[in-house]
C-alpha cells in the first residue's frame, strides 16, 4: 500500500468511525424522545443543517427496538470526536431528565 491508499483508508475509517458517533448520538435522543437537528443546532447555532446528521437518522430505530444508549457512552463517544458542544447539550438534557 503506498502512501496515496494508506491516507485514503484513513480518511475511510474517520468517516465510519464519525458516523458511528452521529449514529450513537441520534438514537440517544431518539430513545429520550429528543430531536438530534434541534441539539445540533443548540450546539452549533452557526453552521447549516449536517448532512451526515440528515442520513444517519435514517438508520436509527424507534425506542422501542432500541438497545438501551448509556448517557456516559453518547458523552464519551462526543468528546472522542471533539464535539465538546453538543456533550454540553446532552449534558443540559440529561440534567433536565434527571431533575
Amino acid at each position: 500500500m503506498n502512501k496515496k491508499e494508506m491516507e485514503e483508508q484513513i480518511i475511510r475509517n474517520f468517516q465510519q468511525e464519525e458516523q458511528m458517533m452521529i449514529l450513537v448520538f441520534a438514537q440517544w435522543c431518539v430513545n429520550h424522545e429528543l430531536d438530534p437537528a434541534v441539539l445540533y443546532t443548540r450546539a452549533y447555532p452557526d453552521q447549516e443543517a449536517n448532512p451526515a446528521l440528515q442520513q444517519v437518522l435514517e438508520l436509527t430505530v424507534p425506542k422501542e427496538e432500541a438497545g438501551e444508549v448509556p448517557d456516559a457512552t453518547v458523552l464519551g463517544v462526543l468528546s472522542l470526536f471533539g464535539n465538546e458542544e453538543l456533550a454540553f447539550v446532552v449534558t443540559e438534557e440529561i440534567a433536565k431528565r434527571k431533575g
